[in-house]
């Protein structure tokens, strides 16, 4: 039987070169993706199965984790760090409550809706992994500089949710992994505002951090459920 994958956020950058790389490396894969507002032009093609999915949205998050039936790997490369109107807060003087809500129902939220509707699918699957796309500003131990309030916090509560399924689910799913994966700073709309003081050999290609990722999720059996890394593998301090 082959190896079945569903990626939340699968027309984002990140998203879209994993939905790549998993075909590059798993010919027979089976790809369940979602996107939120514009269908992508390969629905259907090549295995992959495209839906619209709100994932703040309760309902339709469980609806569509209802209908994949069994799930070996489930992503969530969903994320917000700046808007137009909103960019990272250099001081608590620009901190916005709204903008504060919106990065914690966009960064924290859909992971919670998901693992909680994807237990059924993922139980089904010899070697199920669950993981998310993080960020090392979320390590509450490593911030050194402060700043950027609203994304630092919500990164930060989306790894104690992790974190609190791994250990729940060593209960009631100790088949499964859990991931909280630190991209590095890759060349998306995500990271494009900010990317003129990261020294070239730190600006990766979405293509080159999916080839990270997918390397340490298809390796995530080898280790215990509940762990935060990076792109290169090693352990970030929560």
């Amino acid at each position: 039987m082959g190896l079945k994958v569903a990626i939340v956020g699968g027309s984002g950058g990140i998203g879209r070169a994993l939905i790549d790389e998993l075909m590059a490396r798993y010919p027979n894969v089976e790809i369940a993706a979602t996107y939120l507002s514009t269908a992508p032009n390969d629905d259907g093609v090549d295995g992959i199965m495209w839906a619209p999915l709100d994932v703040t949205n309760e309902s339709a998050v469980a609806e569509w984790m209802q209908s994949l039936g069994s799930v070996d790997w489930l992503i969530n490369a969903v994320g917000v760090l700046h808007s137009d109107v909103h960019k990272p807060e250099k001081s608590l003087t620009q901190f916005n409550p709204d903008w504060f809500m919106q990065s914690m129902n966009i960064n924290c939220l859909p992971t919670l809706l998901l693992a909680k509707h994807a237990q059924a699918a993922l139980k089904q699957s010899d070697n199920p992994v669950f993981a998310t796309v993080s960020a090392r500003v979320g390590s509450i131990t490593d911030n050194q500089l402060g700043g950027w309030h609203s994304y630092r916090a919500s990164k930060a509560a989306l790894n104690m949710a992790l974190k609190c399924i791994a250990i729940e689910w060593e209960r009631t799913l100790n088949k499964a992994r859990v991931l909280s994966l630190h991209p590095g700073t890759t060349d998306t709309l995500l990271s494009k505002p900010f990317q003129q003081r990261v020294p070239e050999s730190q600006l990766f290609s979405a293509s080159k951090t999916a080839q990270f990722l997918i390397e340490h999720i298809a390796d995530a059996h080898a280790h215990e459920s509940g762990r935060f890394i990076a792109w290169d593998g090693q352990t970030i301090p929560w």
